[in-house]
């Protein structure tokens, strides 16, 4: 089950999102569902079409299951999902 303490090794596709800080001003305050994941970036489909948003210097806001949010830095998920997912986060 997904939680604050483990959203680092979940999959973010499908979580909603809202972007509270990053180095584009224009991409602050961005927020909508993730719909796809790369190594350096986040794609979020907002009310007006998909964003890409790169993940470093970029504070992300995810919205869980359970309705809990939780505030992830983009440099900690600034890896390919999948060995993200495997990895050891202390």
């Amino acid at each position: 089950m997904i939680s604050p303490q483990n959203v680092l090794r979940h999959e973010l596709i499908g979580l909603d999102v809202l972007v509270v800080r990053a180095s584009n001003p224009g991409h602050a305050g961005v927020s909508g569902r993730v719909t796809d994941e790369t190594r350096n970036t986040l794609v979020i489909l907002t009310g007006r079409g998909e964003k890409q948003i790169p993940k470093r210097f970029s504070v992300f806001r995810f919205r869980l299951p359970d309705g809990a949010t939780v505030d992830v830095d983009g440099s900690s998920l600034e890896t390919q999902p999948e060995r993200r997912i495997s990895m050891r986060i202390r």
